[in-house]
C-alpha cells in the first residue's frame, strides 16, 4: 500500500474500502503518523489482518493533513443477533464420565475366568455360612477358608478364632475331639498341651502318628466360652453346625477309621444326645456314613480325662486296639 498517496487513502476510507493490511510493528505506525518514509531494509513485514474474536479497542483519531477534508465516519453496521450454532456431530468415543469410570474400573481386581470359578483360591465363592452341600464339595484349601470365615454357630459369632485340624492329609485315621480348648486356642492346633502329648504317645503305641497317617481335629472348631471368657460345654446347635466340616475332613483324608475322643464327638456323629454317657458308645465298632461311603467309628476317652483318671488308660488302650483291628479288616 506504500504506492498510494494520502488523498487516495482518504478516498478509499470514505468508500469503505480501507486497507486490509496492518503493520506488524508499532514503530512503523508511529513513523507513518509523522509522514516519514521507512527504509526498505527496516520496513516491518506485513501480515493479513485477522478478524479478532473480541471487539478491538478504538484507534486514536489523527488530525487530517493540511488541505485534506476530514473523512466522514461510516455508520456502524447493524448488530446481527447470533442464533444458536448448529450442533456439530461428536465423534464416536467414550464421554468424559465414561473415561473416568473406565479409569476407576482399571484399578478394580480382575474377576477370575469362569473356568476357575471353583478354584481353591476363589475366596469370594466361599460364603461364611456355607451350606452342608457346599461344604461337601470343597477341597482342602476351600475348606480351610470356609472354616476360618465360619459364622454358622454362636461360638464363632462370639468372636472366637477357629482352630484348624492338623496332621496327615492322606490318613488312615481321623482322630476327632469334642471342642477346642484354651490350650488349642493358644497353640493354634487341636489337642495341644499335655492332652496332646498323651495322645501322641497313645498313637505311637499302636504304630501311628500325626505326621504319617493320622489327621487330628476338633468337631467344634471355635472354643465355646462364657461371657467372662471361661470354657463351657458346647450346645447341640453348635455341634450340628460344625459336623459338616468334620465329615468333609474325613472324606478328604480318605480315612477308613474315625476315632472319637470324649462323648461330644461320639454322640454327635452317632446321632445321640450330647448328655448321653460315653459308656453307651464304647466297646463296639460303629458304621458312619461319610458322603457316598461308610467308615468305621470307634469311641474312646479324651486324653484330658485320662490325665485325671489314670486307671482308665487300660480302657483307652483296648479302644485303640479295636480301632487298629477294624482298620486291618478293612484294608486301611
Amino acid at each position: 500500500m506504500s504506492g498510494l498517496s494520502t488523498r487516495d487513502l482518504v478516498f478509499l476510507d470514505e468508500m469503505g474500502l480501507g486497507p486490509l493490511w496492518r503493520l506488524r510493528a508499532a514503530e512503523h505506525a508511529a513513523t507513518a503518523a509523522d509522514g516519514g518514509d521507512v527504509a526498505l531494509a527496516e520496513a516491518p513485514q506485513l501480515v493479513p489482518e485477522q478478524v479478532p474474536e473480541q471487539i478491538p479497542e478504538p484507534t486514536p483519531q489523527r488530525a487530517p493533513a493540511a488541505g485534506v477534508p476530514a473523512p466522514v465516519p461510516r455508520p456502524a453496521a447493524p448488530a446481527v443477533q447470533a442464533g444458536p450454532e448448529p450442533a456439530s456431530p461428536r465423534p464416536p468415543g467414550p464421554s468424559p464420565l465414561q473415561r473416568v469410570a473406565q479409569s476407576a474400573s482399571a484399578l478394580a481386581p480382575v474377576a477370575p475366568p469362569a473356568a476357575d470359578a471353583e478354584s481353591a483360591w476363589d475366596d469370594a465363592a466361599l460364603p461364611s455360612d456355607a451350606s452342608p452341600d457346599e461344604i461337601a464339595r470343597m477341597d482342602w484349601d476351600q475348606l480351610a477358608v470356609a472354616i476360618a470365615s465360619c459364622r454358622r454357630c454362636s461360638a464363632c459369632r462370639d468372636g472366637r478364632v477357629p482352630v484348624p485340624g492338623s496332621g496327615a492329609r492322606t490318613a488312615r485315621w481321623v482322630v476327632a475331639a469334642g471342642a477346642s480348648t484354651a490350650a488349642d486356642d493358644k497353640a493354634r492346633v487341636p489337642l495341644a498341651g499335655d492332652p496332646g502329648k498323651l495322645l501322641d504317645n497313645m498313637l505311637l503305641a499302636v504304630g501311628m502318628g500325626r505326621e504319617r497317617d493320622v489327621y487330628v481335629t476338633n468337631l467344634i472348631k471355635c472354643r465355646p466360652s462364657t461371657p467372662n471368657g471361661g470354657e463351657r460345654a458346647p450346645t447341640a446347635e453348635e455341634a450340628a453346625a460344625c459336623r459338616p466340616y468334620l465329615e468333609r475332613e474325613v472324606a478328604l483324608a480318605g480315612a477308613g477309621t474315625v476315632v472319637t475322643l470324649g462323648q461330644i464327638a461320639a454322640n454327635t456323629l452317632l446321632g445321640r444326645p450330647l448328655q448321653e454317657p460315653l459308656a453307651g458308645a464304647r466297646g463296639a465298632v460303629h458304621a458312619l456314613a461319610v458322603g457316598d461311603r461308610q467308615v468305621d467309628l470307634v469311641a474312646t476317652l479324651h486324653p484330658g480325662e485320662l490325665l485325671r483318671r489314670g486307671a482308665d488308660k487300660a480302657q483307652a488302650w483296648a479302644d485303640l486296639c479295636r480301632a487298629r483291628g477294624a482298620g486291618a479288616r478293612s484294608g486301611d
